[in-house]
């Protein structure tokens, strides 16, 4: 599939789809918010149902993850420590797919569920990288296919540096 093919298919959208991933795009950093109703439109409209698992993150909360499969039992998911993830600073989101109108969900790369034979996960992953975002499954050393950031060409350090230092708005995201 074409990264740049991201035509619409005709279907009426209801931006209250999923109330959980409305909720959680309203965690991201307020950059963000608008791009992501966007980029969440054009997969609906695409006949691809998400959810959007995961967006801000607590830096209690990630260590509680990185923990995950080191102190904790379960399998290792993640390599970044609090203040390491662009999650901690509402720069990135973690989805899967939506099936059974909600009722389940999956992240079976495989499945073709509106039958356009493109895989719905690719489907998804060709919007994000249309809107510029960086996609988890490129990445050499620890594949994180359902993650997807955008960092304004910051590093995680700089990020924690600025929220340190207290460059935040009134909400705590870190000024960019």
């Amino acid at each position: 599939m074409d990264g740049n093919d991201i035509e619409s298919k005709p279907v009426e959208i209801n931006i209250n789809h999923d109330k959980i991933s409305v909720e959680r795009i309203k965690k991201l950093h307020p950059k963000l918010r608008n791009e992501v109703i966007e980029i969440y439109i054009k997969i609906l409209e695409r006949g691809v149902s998400i959810r959007f698992t995961d967006t801000l993150r607590t830096f209690t909360e990630q260590n509680d993850l990185y923990a995950q499969g080191r102190t904790k039992n379960g399998k290792i998911v993640t390599h970044a420590k609090a203040g390491e993830s662009y999650h901690n600073y509402g720069l990135a989101l973690d989805f899967c797919l939506l099936l059974k109108e909600g009722k389940e969900v999956s992240w079976n790369r495989n499945l073709d569920m509106d039958a356009d034979n493109q895989k719905d996960w690719d489907e998804v992953v060709a919007v994000f990288k249309h809107y510029g975002w960086e996609w988890g499954g490129d990445w050499a050393n620890f594949k994180d296919y359902p993650h997807f950031q955008k960092t304004f060409g910051f590093s995680t350090s700089e990020l924690l540096k600025r929220y340190n230092n207290k460059l935040t708005d009134k909400s705590t995201y870190v000024k960019l």
